[in-house]
């Protein structure tokens, strides 16, 4: 008997426990938003259920707005989120920057959850998953002789999220992947205005190397410390950086003359 016909709850009709068996798929994030959902065959045998099943199990997932299907081209998960963070309260985020310390602080406090609970809970393909993330964002950090900021925010924050995902805990992964557009702006930032500077550079590749390490070796607590440390010192470092330009900007403004 196929691993996932062991899950269907005999309680319910099949074609709901097909549903429900496919809702806890992409909560999961087995199947993701946007992805063409396997063949229905394939479906069919790893549900271990019949063609009639699954395409009533589908035709429920199309009618909570979970899936699309088209005709020729099957079916792909929906969009789950807002398209790109459009709701207004994600452009007042965007257009604000001071924001950016504020969105730091919900950084720390769930991805310090996420290194803990990926550290305790992720599994072999987790480590792998994790394992080949870093060294993607670790090699190019290391290869590259003109880093491309956006490249680098982009491979940064695929490891992070890579370490969330282990942490096998649906609500937040999705609280963070619905974050994605305001996250890589935060990425972005410390990238752009602290990676040219060899002492933080030095500090952000050390804390990234120390994550996956604790994260692997299934060290929970030290995973979450250096998740709390690396996101505290950024965000210090940036307001360093941020206090001196205002300073700079001042010295500058009385050097004028505003008569």
């Amino acid at each position: 008997m196929p691993e996932e016909n062991q899950a269907l709850s005999p309680g319910l009709r099949m074609p709901d426990q097909v549903a429900t068996r496919l809702e806890h798929l992409i909560l999961d994030g087995v199947f993701r938003p946007g992805q063409l959902l396997p063949s229905e065959r394939r479906l069919c045998d790893r549900l271990g259920v019949s063609r009639a099943s699954l395409r009533e199990g589908l035709r429920i997932l199309r009618s909570k707005g979970i899936i699309d299907t088209r005709q020729g081209h099957g079916s792909t998960v929906a969009t789950l989120l807002p398209v790109g963070n459009q709701s207004p309260l994600m452009h007042l985020f965007k257009d604000h920057p001071r924001t950016l310390f504020d969105l730091l602080e919900v950084r720390a406090l769930l991805e310090g959850e996420s290194a803990r609970l990926a550290a305790s809970r992720g599994t072999s393909a987790d480590r792998v998953l994790i394992t080949r993330r870093y060294r993607e964002m670790a090699d190019y950090a290391e290869s590259a002789e003109s880093i491309d900021v956006e490249r680098l925010a982009r491979l940064d924050h695929a490891f992070h999220l890579a370490v969330s995902q282990a942490s096998h805990n649906p609500v937040l992964v999705h609280t963070l992947q619905s974050l994605t557009d305001l996250l890589l702006s935060s990425v972005f930032a410390s990238v752009k205005h602290l990676y040219h500077l060899p002492a933080p550079r030095t500090m952000i590749n050390q804390q990234h190397a120390q994550l996956h390490e604790a994260v692997v070796n299934g060290e929970a607590e030290q995973a979450e410390q250096v998740a709390l440390e690396h996101l505290s010192s950024i965000s210090q470092l940036l307001r360093d950086l941020e206090e001196e330009h205002e300073r700079l900007e001042r010295s500058s403004m009385r050097l004028e003359d505003w008569q």
